[in-house]
């Protein structure tokens, strides 16, 4: 098979066309907006206490503090999925500002991760 040519820096280089995968994409729809962001989280806070602390607004499928990979210390946010998009759209309004061992939790839908 004949891969079309590029140059690079003065030299040809061949490289396989680029192949398209239905529902492989990096941007798919985010689970019908099930998932969550969960911002500004005191550094005490685990991956339980946001589950227990969501599971009033309906069931939580999923729940998790991003944590730093050298320290092991909560990086102060986390993402929370819920079972459906009622539930998601219920926790939006009653958790965002709602005080959290002090701190005001930000509440939103999250975004697909941007490509680097």
């Amino acid at each position: 098979m004949k891969y079309p040519e590029k140059r690079k820096r003065g030299r040809l280089f061949s490289k396989p066309p680029a192949v398209k995968v239905p529902g492989c994409s990096r941007k798919k729809k985010m689970e019908e907006s099930n998932k969550l962001y969960v911002g500004n989280l005191p550094y005490s806070a685990t991956s339980e206490s946001l589950k227990e602390l969501f599971a009033a607004c309906g069931e939580v499928t999923d729940a998790i503090v991003i944590q730093d990979k050298f320290s092991g210390r909560s990086k102060g946010f986390g993402f929370v999925t819920m079972k459906d998009a009622a539930a998601a759209e219920k926790a939006t309004k009653e958790m965002d500002g709602k005080d959290m061992e002090g701190r005001q939790i930000k509440v939103s839908v999250a975004r697909p991760m941007r490509e680097r």
